[in-house]
């Protein structure tokens, strides 16, 4: 398993499997549509690449794993490994939370103050929801749309209809409302379109908070 795992692992690391390599496997052997294995065989190396061609490559990857990696193996350090573990708990995991934060539903989280979470996977099925905030027993269903514009929100206007069954449903089992968040890239991020909803989504966690 660990020899799978280190052939694997170098392989891919200098792509050794690309298609300029081995060819187009998938594409090819659609296009051969064999019977069995040796028909494959057969026609990948009167077709594809020769048998010279993947003995080259075999090669090639014997050479990056008892030469390559060894020497960059022997140039990590102790303090190498130490910072790399630091990275990892620290900046990387600040930086995947900064992002998250970024989204539409963490930017809604932060304007809200309340906690949004994705929805169990049935709900976008029967109920049309991506997210929801749970106020006491009761939920708050949230939709994002991502829109490019105006055209694109009409049209999901009229889809709306057709998914007020769904919204109705979720209402009445769950208590509070779904309301549909349009969703923008501005430039690499992504922003709230229709702002007004905020205010809407604020008056139904006070509602539901009052009862």
């Amino acid at each position: 398993m660990a020899k799978e795992w280190i052939l694997n692992s170098v392989m891919n690391r200098f792509q050794l499997n690309f298609k300029r390599n081995v060819g187009s496997t998938s594409e090819s052997i659609r296009k051969c549509a064999p019977r069995n294995k040796e028909e494959w065989k057969e026609f990948y190396f009167a077709n594809v690449k020769t048998e010279t061609d993947i003995e080259n490559l075999g090669k090639r990857l014997y050479v990056k794993i008892t030469e390559v990696i060894p020497a960059e193996i022997e140039a990590i350090t102790e303090r190498d490994c130490i910072d790399y573990m630091f990275q990892l708990v620290i900046d990387r995991t600040f930086d995947g939370y900064m992002t998250e934060i970024e989204t539409i539903y963490g930017q809604l989280q932060q304007i809200l103050n309340v906690k949004i979470e994705p929805a169990p996977d049935g709900w976008d099925r029967l109920f049309n929801v991506d997210f929801y905030i749970k106020i006491k027993v009761n939920y708050i269903g949230l939709q994002v749309k991502p829109v490019n514009g105006t055209a694109q929100i009409t049209q999901i206007y009229k889809e709306r209809a057709l998914q007020e069954k769904t919204h109705k449903l979720f209402s009445e089992k769950y208590g509070g409302k779904v309301f549909y968040i349009f969703s923008v890239k501005d430039g690499k991020k992504k922003k709230i379109l229709n702002l007004e909803v905020v205010e809407e989504i604020k008056e139904e966690i006070n509602r539901l908070n009052a009862e």
